[in-house]
């Protein structure tokens, strides 16, 4: 085990390729894209057609530490100008490489 830092990030549809490749850039190559989230955020809960037609994603990517610095300056410029949010927290990574089936 050890610590790795994990990055969500909440924001619209229409901005998930650059945010994706701000991630890239940054050297967090790997992520989960989680498409049509709905919640209730600061300005409640939305239903018009405009919301429906640019859903929001959920975009969960783990990096090593020292990558977070690079990751987060790359993404808040985006996150400033087109709106969204990001949360960094500290997790376990439990990397089993060990096969237990035999050939």
């Amino acid at each position: 085990m050890h610590i790795v830092k994990k990055i969500e990030i909440i924001a619209n549809s229409f901005e998930l390729g650059k945010i994706l490749d701000s991630l890239d850039k940054s050297g967090v190559h790997g992520h989960i894209v989680i498409r049509n989230v709905e919640g209730k955020g600061l300005r409640g809960t939305t239903e018009d057609l405009d919301m429906t037609m640019l859903d929001n994603v959920y975009i969960i990517a783990f990096c090593t530490p020292e990558l977070i610095k690079p990751a987060i300056e790359n993404l808040r410029p985006l996150l400033n100008k087109f709106g969204g949010t990001c949360y960094v927290s500290d997790v376990m990574e439990i990397r089993s490489v060990k096969c237990v089936a035999s050939l």
